[in-house]
């Protein structure tokens, strides 16, 4: 029996290994030490701008990891979400996810000139969000992770695939895990990711049904504590108060924790997108139980489904681009 827990484990670790340290893509390798020599320094630099704009507001770790994450389910990890309309680009910031909530821009901006000025055209704005994604969780008490690198950037935008691909509050289970699947995550990654919303505030429009009118017979969503459904509707009215903010996980907002899936036990999970993770499905709920129990499990399951999302179709080799500015192609 020793032998063979031995061998489960060596197998196990052999297995994890490329997982940390590199990634297949269709396009070549992405792999953490992909800057070493070209820019060593580079994620020093992200780390630095990312302490002071988080020491200066916490909720920046949630925007930013949220950015990544936007981006990655819009035609890969690609820095399309960066983009400012020109030209031909019609930007995803305008889409129905990103409108009045998608932020960080600045922050990113402030990381990519930096970045420029210690070497010039060679760290992709793709990278820097997911290298800047990693530092959000550690930099609020969550677990880290070797980034895989070497993303580049796109030349275009998906305002349609931004509207459509990103998971919504109001999905329905089923939605949303069949968007996870179709960028090749599965069940325990979407569990695990959204386990991101430990940290960061809601806008009062993105659960408001779930207060009032869940399925659309005038009636609150009764899967939502009652208590904190009144509490709740005291600064989220029927109508106004749109972009009133509240925080996803009440206990601890501001610290990376598990404390996300006490709240959905507790049936507190902000939005209908949380709860459903414990009342649709059989697997999810289990993994949300588990979660609950085990800090350690979550923040090890965490850093890999993050390595994984951020393995979404990157632009590698010669196509794309490393953008001078992130809100703009190349001239």
């Amino acid at each position: 029996m020793a032998r063979f827990m031995s061998l489960f484990l060596t197998l196990s670790l052999l297995g994890f290994v490329p997982l940390s340290l590199s990634h297949k893509t269709n396009g070549g390798y992405l792999y953490p030490q992909f800057y070493d020599h070209s820019c060593p320094k580079a994620q020093q630099i992200v780390k630095s701008v990312m302490a002071k704009a988080v020491a200066r507001e916490v909720r920046m770790a949630a925007s930013i990891m949220r950015l990544h994450f936007h981006d990655c389910f819009v035609k890969g990890c690609d820095g399309s979400i960066l983009l400012d309309s020109s030209g031909s680009i019609i930007s995803e910031k305008n889409s129905v996810p990103n409108r009045n909530s998608a932020r960080g821009f600045d922050v990113v901006d402030e990381i990519k000139s930096a970045v420029e000025k210690e070497c010039p055209h060679t760290v992709s704005c793709a990278d820097i969000l997911a290298i800047a994604a990693r530092d959000s969780s550690v930099l609020t008490g969550g677990p880290s992770w070797e980034v895989p690198l070497g993303r580049r950037d796109s030349r275009g935008a998906s305002l349609s695939g931004s509207n459509n691909n990103i998971p919504a509050p109001n999905n329905t289970f089923q939605t949303i895990l069949t968007k996870f699947k179709l960028k090749g995550l599965n069940i325990v990654d979407l569990v695990a990711l959204s386990g991101s919303h430990t940290i960061g505030d809601s806008r009062c429009t993105s659960f408001r049904q779930r207060l009032y009118n869940q399925s659309g017979n005038g009636r609150p969503d009764y899967s939502l504590d009652q208590s904190y459904a009144a509490k709740l509707r005291t600064r989220c009215p029927r109508s106004g108060g749109d972009q009133n903010l509240f925080f996803l996980d009440f206990v601890s907002p501001t610290k990376f924790d598990n404390s996300y899936f006490k709240n959905i036990l507790a049936s507190k999970g902000l939005l209908s997108s949380d709860q459903v993770l414990y009342t649709k499905n059989e697997a999810s709920m289990d993994l949300v139980k588990q979660y609950a129990a085990n800090n350690k499990l979550f923040f090890e399951q965490f850093a890999q489904s993050m390595i994984k999302m951020a393995n979404i179709s990157p632009l590698t080799g010669s196509r794309g681009e490393i953008r001078k500015n992130c809100r703009k192609v190349n001239g």
